[in-house]
């Protein structure tokens, strides 16, 4: 079955005014055209100066020029298609258009009894894209989503990732990029036919360095979709204030989109959004504040003005360090406004802690989030037969009743969205039934996923490639002193193991 994403029938949430949408590009133009941003590559600064930037190379600052700006972003495509391994799970991108979901991100996974942190191992990664496969409302399995897995050097965690998805799910997938590891995860893209939506993330404020710079060239070189998102901390790395915090991550995206675009007119790009309050309490990034989704508003109206695709994360990350009821709350409201907001892709399930830990059980109590805020995208329709003045007229008052009716059998399925984790029964039955709560019953559907659900699998010949591609990285690495001997010896354990790839 094809993955769907959401269309809203009203419309995206404009909280500026056209007035005041001009003033905040008329302010990034100021910023990009005086301040600038740092490049630390010496070849982008000569495209950039080429193309008419004012660039000291020196201090590797480009200062940009209204025309050159404004000519390369109309270059970026508005919309543009990103290749799942099964076709039927392509999503299509588009500056106001489908909303869809991805899953989030955390370092360790966690125990669901005690909330400790622990580090994942092979099967717990292998299982948790399983079921992110099953999830109905995860659209695209995002970056990780633990970086890397018991036994795995820290050079190999990506791209040991990047096959574990491609091996675990055919839906359309991003990952990161460090270390040269594109080297390989491209090429395991390549091997199924499938897209990969790559990260480049400038420093905040306003700087890219060399890896972010070669990133930029080799994803728009190879054909690939690429974005902007430095994840500024508004108070500390961007300006506190929701408008100033908006114009920095904006400089930046339009900073790398003039160079994406000069290396390669046309080339797929998106911007996102990945910006936090700095709480002045802690010092830490403050994930859940809801200043983070006044930020998201904003942004994505400003990015809609300039026609780019987006992605929002501010529902992506809860301070909670369970799942409990503010993990909930601070992943639902922020889902609901990042998909008003008119986000391309909203970046939600399975993720707490400050993105510190994830856990697959989250990401399906997160897919009813999900499911309800599509639903409330879709919106209500109006016409003859949902109005149902004529059912109404035929029923009448008390006792008429409209459940035996053939209209509320054709229509309920598709009006109401009934959560499949959440409690909905009746007190007595719940108690009848042991007590559960959302929890109890996730983790439930957790254990079914697994020994249920059958991702597309590879044909044998694409398998190998992933593994043959997955050599030749580790005899790079190795190689070049990036795997020590005693990471080898743990890794040589975990490849020997009988059950390799999959435990």
């Amino acid at each position: 079955m094809a993955l769907n994403g959401f269309n809203s029938r009203f419309g995206p949430l404009e909280i500026l005014s056209e007035t005041q949408v001009r003033e905040m590009h008329k302010s990034t133009l100021k910023v990009i055209g005086e301040t600038g941003v740092n490049f630390h590559d010496e070849k982008a600064l000569q495209v950039l100066n080429d193309a008419g930037c004012k660039v000291d190379f020196d201090s590797h600052r480009v200062r940009f020029p209204e025309h050159v700006v404004m000519e390369n972003l109309s270059k970026a495509p508005s919309t543009f298609k990103v290749k799942a391994r099964n076709s039927t799970n392509d999503i299509t991108l588009s500056s106001g258009g489908p909303v869809y979901f991805g899953s989030s991100s955390g370092f360790r996974t966690i125990d669901l009894d005690t909330w400790e942190p622990k580090s994942p191992t092979r099967k717990d990664f292998y299982d948790f894209i399983k079921v992110l496969d099953y999830l109905p409302n995860v659209h695209q399995i995002t970056a990780f989503p633990y970086f890397g897995f018991e036994g795995v050097p820290q050079m190999m965690g990506i791209i040991e990732a990047n096959a574990a998805k491609i091996r675990m799910s055919s839906k359309t997938q991003m990952e990161g990029a460090v270390h040269d590891n594109d080297k390989f995860t491209l090429p395991m893209a390549d091997a199924v036919g499938m897209d990969l939506c790559c990260l480049v993330n400038p420093a905040a404020p306003l700087s890219f360095y060399e890896t972010q710079v070669h990133g930029i060239n080799r994803f728009s070189e190879a054909d690939q979709p690429f974005h902007f998102a430095s994840g500024p901390v508004m108070g500390a790395t961007a300006p506190v204030t929701i408008a100033g915090g908006v114009i920095c991550p904006n400089v930046e995206s339009i900073a790398g989109t003039v160079l994406a675009q000069l290396n390669k007119p046309g080339c797929r790009i998106w911007f996102g959004n990945y910006a936090n309050e700095q709480n002045m309490s802690t010092g830490s990034p403050s994930n859940g504040a809801i200043g983070n989704a006044l930020h998201e508003l904003v942004f994505n109206q400003m990015a809609r003005y300039y026609k780019i695709p987006t992605w929002s994360s501010s529902s992506a990350w809860s301070s909670s360090k369970q799942i409990d009821f503010q993990a909930g709350y601070e992943a639902g409201m922020h889902a609901v406004l990042c998909a008003l907001a008119g986000a391309s892709m909203v970046i939600l399930q399975c993720s707490l802690t400050m993105q510190l830990v994830a856990h697959p059980v989250k990401a399906i109590l997160d897919d009813d989030i999900a499911g309800m805020v599509g639903r409330l995208l879709e919106g209500v329709e109006i016409n003859e037969e949902t109005m149902a003045v004529d059912l109404i007229n035929k029923v009448g008052p008390i006792p008429g009743m409209f459940l035996d009716q053939a209209h509320t059998r054709k229509w309920y399925k598709t009006e109401q969205y009934v959560p499949a984790m959440a409690d909905k029964m009746p007190y007595g039955e719940w108690v009848k039934h042991g007590s559960k709560n959302a929890l109890a019953h996730a983790r439930e559907k957790f254990e079914e996923i697994l020994a249920t659900h059958n991702p597309d699998p590879l044909t044998p010949q694409q398998d190998q490639e992933i593994e043959d591609i997955l050599k030749d990285a580790r005899q790079y690495y190795r190689k070049k002193g990036m795997i020590s001997d005693e990471e080898w010896k743990v890794y040589e354990k975990d490849l020997g193991s009988p059950n390799y790839p999959y435990a």
